[in-house]
């Protein structure tokens, strides 16, 4: 049975009334507080490079919603490309300078160069499926001129046929843990990711390559039970996250809080601290580390076969390196391999 109460409602009401005072005093600083954060809270989702990576020289409309419209990874025009390169996505912060330079270089190939910055696995699935990708709704079709990725996947490829001999190598890369800036985890090493408490993002085996390196340094700085520990006994929990593109989620993860930390390229890291983002690093010892040649080669059937000479030529020369090396690349010396 229903018991009205005056004196209850009557606080009530005036606390209903002092709530919406008090809204309505705040409203505009809240609403301040509000855009700041939502502007804040977008800056957490790729593209990070404000449209440097499209390389398309007019573009009609704008149509970018970060956190629900938005191919990070596919840049320029697919349909007038005159140079199309299939890149393993660990570097690409880098490919904008890189196309600007070899466009510096080869003026002919301005605004038309295309390329896809997604792992050296799904590429060759792609390949496999002669060019053709989905992505959300939207269907094409772009057959690689150049595959770029490690050196082993290339050479997987030209044994596949998908790609011509030789393999051209031109970088490396090491490891190392991507945290939270300021690393308030306090993770010292590869052992503290072995932590039952500590949320992982890592690679997946399937078809990241840079899962095989760090599965190596894992069993250098902790034995088969780290490597176990971090892809097997986590992931079945839950603690361990497998990403399908570790270079954007796993920067992402961290940011949002998903995750606290997660193996990546050093050059990798080195990118989101440049961008400003509130990511940092703890370094991975030499003893524990693994070193990656990056290369590249031709496809068999190069739609565009002289272009893709010239970016193998390109990629191997002084101003190329020099934009690697802002990264922490190093150039690739024989004796490295």
């Amino acid at each position: 049975m229903f018991i009205f109460n005056r004196k209850r409602l009557s606080l009530t009401v005036t606390s209903v009334a002092c709530a919406l005072l008090c809204a309505v005093a705040h409203g505009q600083s809240t609403a301040t507080d509000g855009a700041s954060a939502a502007a804040k809270n977008e800056s957490l989702y790729p593209p990070w490079q404000h449209g440097a990576n499209n390389d398309r020289t007019e573009r009609g409309l704008e149509f970018t919603e970060p956190d629900a419209d938005n191919l990070a990874d596919f840049h320029g025009d697919p349909f007038h490309a005159e140079l199309s390169l299939y890149v393993g996505g660990n570097y690409f912060f880098a490919m904008a300078p890189l196309v600007k330079a070899f466009e510096t270089r080869y003026p002919q190939y301005q605004g038309r160069v295309y390329w896809e910055t997604i792992p050296p696995g799904l590429l060759a699935k792609q390949m496999a499926a002669n060019g053709t990708v989905t992505v959300g709704n939207m269907t094409w079709t772009v057959k690689p001129d150049v595959y770029l990725a490690g050196l082993k996947a290339v050479q997987k490829q030209i044994q596949a046929g998908r790609l011509q001999a030789p393999a051209v190598p031109y970088v490396t890369n090491t490891l190392t843990i991507m945290v939270a800036k300021g690393n308030p985890e306090h993770v010292s090493g590869l052992a503290d990711l072995g932590k039952p408490g500590m949320r992982l993002a890592m690679p997946n085996p399937e078809f990241e390559g840079i899962a095989r390196q760090i599965k190596l340094s894992l069993a250098h700085a902790g034995g088969d039970a780290l490597v176990n520990t971090v892809y097997g006994t986590k992931v079945a929990d839950g603690s361990t996250l497998l990403t399908h593109i570790h270079h954007r989620q796993t920067p992402l993860w961290i940011m949002s809080g998903k995750v606290q930390a997660g193996v990546t390229w050093q050059s990798e890291a080195a990118f989101q601290e440049m961008a400003g983002h509130p990511i940092g690093e703890v370094s991975i010892p030499a003893a524990d580390n693994t070193t990656a040649i990056y290369a590249g080669a031709m496809a068999a059937h190069a739609p565009h076969a002289e272009a893709a000479k010239r970016w193998l030529d390109f990629i191997r020369s002084p101003a190329a390196l020099a934009i690697f090396e802002q990264y922490g690349f190093k150039a690739y010396k024989p004796s490295a391999g």
